[in-house]
């Protein structure tokens, strides 16, 4: 399993053309402000921002003056997407050897840096080839474009499959209090047997619903345990997920530095046994089997 500079994991997603469209200089100080809160391991992924994301990343990251080797990359390829800077006419997946170490290439230009900590598939194709996906890893490790490898939205079986050809170290997935499959359908018990570290995207998911929308229990089961551990809501998601053995690293989509400065607060929040499993009760509106 692969060590991580941070528990937490700052998402670059919205951090460009998706989101906000913020300049270069607030992006550097979001940098910063995530490097001095500790979070420094940054998600990336070639189609952000319609393939432009990277780049502004790049020029932001080297603005702050921070030094590489004190921060992690992870980058993820595979979805060929359809939009004004790409020729695709239909959205699809490319795992072909070729695609992978091209991709792998322009992320390093874009980023600015000589390597990727961690490169991961985006999602599973039908069509994807272990030994082609294989060549180009291996071909990148050793030349030193990527350190580690993983994947991102694989089940149990895409990840047994791809690990008769090489190892797999991450699996990023979207996991949350409000979608906690994964904890249930082997998926995590897959990569806590393998050793493979996994990464949830999404974990505040249940914020951008309308309360009138939660389960009944739900919000007197979070006011509870905000009182009892003297947080807010966010933080509280968080060090949910954080409990769970499987050493879950959440992905943090904010672009929001307050939000950034809230959310570091979760690694200092205990949950026990009880605390953990009432939360999951209330948001399944049942009693746990």
């Amino acid at each position: 399993m692969p060590y991580f500079l941070s528990k937490i994991i700052v998402g670059t997603m919205r951090w460009g053309q998706w989101g906000e469209g913020m300049t270069t200089n607030k992006r550097s100080q979001l940098i910063q402000m995530a490097y001095d809160l500790g979070m420094r391991c940054f998600d990336h992924a070639d189609i952000y921002g319609n393939y432009t994301t990277e780049k502004d990343f790049g020029m932001a990251f080297k603005a702050t003056k921070l030094p590489r080797d004190k921060v992690q990359y992870i980058s993820k390829c595979g979805i060929a997407m359809v939009c004004e800077n790409k020729q695709y006419k239909t959205k699809h997946y490319k795992y072909d050897a070729k695609y992978i170490i091209e991709s792998v290439h322009t992320s390093l230009r874009q980023l600015n840096t000589s390597y990727i900590d961690i490169q991961l598939l985006h999602r599973p194709s039908p069509l994807m080839h272990p030994e082609e996906i294989m060549k180009a890893v291996e071909h990148l490790i050793k030349s030193g474009k990527i350190l580690s490898f993983g994947v991102s939205n694989f089940s149990q079986s895409q990840m047994s499959l791809l690990q008769k050809y090489l190892p797999v170290s991450v699996n990023q997935m979207e996991t949350s209090l409000t979608h906690h499959n994964s904890m249930f359908n082997g998926t995590l018990d897959y990569c806590m047997e393998h050793d493979i570290l996994p990464m949830a995207w999404a974990p505040l998911a249940l914020l951008k619903q309308p309360i009138d929308k939660w389960p009944t229990k739900l919000a007197s089961a979070l006011d509870i345990l905000c009182e009892k551990h003297n947080t807010t809501l966010a933080p509280l998601l968080i060090a949910w997920l954080i409990r769970h053995p499987a050493q879950i690293h959440p992905v943090i989509g904010t672009t929001k530095p307050e939000r950034l400065k809230e959310i570091s607060t979760a690694i200092d929040i205990h949950l026990d046994e009880e605390d953990w499993f009432f939360l999951l009760e209330a948001v399944n509106e049942k009693q746990c089997p």
